[in-house]
Formats: C-alpha cells, sequence, structure tokens
C-alpha cells in the first residue's frame, strides 16, 4: 500500500506497523510549520486506514525533537495596528497547534513513541499525546518553555500531572532542568529505557507488533475507552464501557480469537 508522501516526516507500513518519523534530522527534528500540520495529517491518515493497526514515532538523527523550531516565533505575532485582533490571532493560531497534536490521542490507534536523544518543549506536548513511550538511555527531557518566557501552552502542562508526580511536574516546569531517561522511567512517564537507539527501536517494534496480531476492533475500542475513562468518573466510565461492547463487541473477533486460542494458532483478523 503506497503512504503518504511528507515534507518532514517519512512514513512506512509494514505487517500493519506505520512507522512515522520525524525526519528533519540537521535541525534535530525541530518542528517547524510544516511538521505541525504534516503531523495532523499523517495521524489522520493513520486513523483512517483500516491497514494500519498501530503506529511507531520516532525521529531521524541524534535527537528525537528539539521542540519548536525557533523561526517560528517570529512569525506567530501577526502585524495588526489593533492589538486585540493580533492576541485573537495569535489565539487561533495556538489553538490551531494544539490540535495538531491531539491528533495523536484523536487517532483511533494505539502510538508507541521511541524517543532517543534529547526530546526537549513542543516534543514532551507530542508525547504527552503517545498511548506509551520508551526511551534509549541516551534519551533526556526538558519543558523547556520557561526559559524563552512563556508557558507551555499546547499539551505538557495539561496532561503531564496525569502521567507522573505534580511536584515533578512542577519542577520540570518551574526550572527547565533536564530530566533524564532513568528519572523519567521511574517517575513513570517512560515505560521502559533500553541500551541504545537500536535496541530501543527493536523492542518498540516487537510492542508494536504483538499489538498489532491483536482483534483492530477490541484495540481501538481500548484506546476509546481509556481515553473517555482518564477524564471521567469510574461510574461513568462502567457505563461507556458497558454501552461499547453492548454496540461495538464483534462476534467475528470474538470467535476468531477463541478459535485461534484452542488451536493454538495464531489469529488471523480483518482489518
Amino acid at each position: 500500500m503506497a503512504v503518504p508522501q511528507y515534507e518532514t516526516l517519512l512514513l512506512t507500513l509494514d505487517e500493519h506497523i506505520l512507522d512515522i518519523r520525524l525526519n528533519r534530522p540537521k535541525n534535530a527534528n525541530a518542528m517547524n510549520a510544516p511538521m505541525w500540520q504534516e503531523l495532523q495529517a499523517a495521524f489522520e491518515w493513520a486513523d483512517e486506514t483500516p491497514a494500519v493497526r498501530v503506529v511507531i514515532l520516532s525521529g531521524e538523527g541524534k535527537h528525537f525533537c528539539a521542540g519548536i523550531d525557533l523561526s517560528m516565533l517570529t512569525t506567530i505575532q501577526p502585524e495588526e495596528d489593533d492589538p486585540c485582533r493580533a492576541n485573537e490571532a495569535f489565539l487561533r493560531h495556538v489553538r490551531v497547534l494544539q490540535r495538531n497534536l491531539q491528533s495523536l490521542q484523536a487517532c483511533r490507534k494505539p502510538v508507541l513513541a521511541a524517543i532517543h536523544g534529547a526530546c526537549v518543549g513542543g516534543a514532551i506536548d507530542m508525547t504527552c499525546y503517545a498511548d506509551m513511550r520508551y526511551a534509549s538511555a541516551d534519551a533526556s527531557f526538558c519543558v523547556k518553555e520557561i526559559d524563552i518566557g512563556i508557558v507551555a501552552d499546547v499539551g505538557t502542562l495539561q496532561n503531564l500531572p496525569s502521567l507522573i508526580p505534580e511536584g515533578l511536574v512542577r519542577e520540570l516546569a518551574f526550572t527547565g532542568r533536564n530530566m533524564s531517561a532513568d528519572e523519567a522511567c521511574r517517575a513513570g512517564f517512560i515505560n521502559s529505557v533500553y541500551d541504545d537507539r537500536d535496541a530501543l527501536m527493536a523492542g518498540v517494534r516487537d510492542i508494536a507488533s504483538c499489538i498489532a496480531k491483536k482483534a483492530p476492533l477490541a484495540t481501538r475500542g481500548t484506546k476509546q475507552v481509556l481515553n473517555y475513562t482518564r477524564d471521567h468518573s469510574v461510574e461513568d466510565g462502567l457505563e461507556y464501557v458497558a454501552l461499547w461492547n453492548a454496540s461495538m463487541m464483534s462476534k467475528h473477533e470474538v470467535r476468531e480469537a477463541m478459535t485461534a486460542n484452542l488451536e493454538k494458532r495464531e489469529p488471523n483478523f480483518p482489518d
């Protein structure tokens, strides 16, 4: 199957696993204007394409991502005679950037972030929206916005407190210090740490391969229910999953899963 071609991303699809790689290695994969837009386009394509069952997000070159390309900062504040209109335009711009990254969460397929080297600023915002995060031992994480005089505004401050202790979130946000891969793993931000990038990519692909063999509709439903439950009460979550299974549980997937288990073989699910 042909995959979309982008200026700032490399996409490959193999055995139901879509690799999305940030592809500005000479710029440490800094997020310029096209990358923000292309990320949303790529994850929307992943969401809409039945052959894609799981996504791996990684970066080319020495670093995962250095955050927002600083050249964007010179264009964010439009020239307007009326400062209120300029502020309104800025607000619209930020909301677009937020939606760009929220596409990772909106994608119905599980998203696994494989992080090596630097993961800075906007890259933290981005990976907060992934379902799982894995890192190589050389990875480091930094909520950098405080050092350029802005408040992180595309997801970190909203998502990170549900992933790691709030006191640590505040320390990282107020100081802009680096957090090592080991510290990130102990805090729960990273699922596991691998010795190097090669081991990281091999390990994450093994996990993605395992997910890709599961019932696709049940996998998508599991992500949907987890996302809903995170932002609602337990009682609301129980009602939601009951309604989900009552309306969306596939008898074909259940039959194939049970038959494959009895026959001690890999199940074969349609996309």
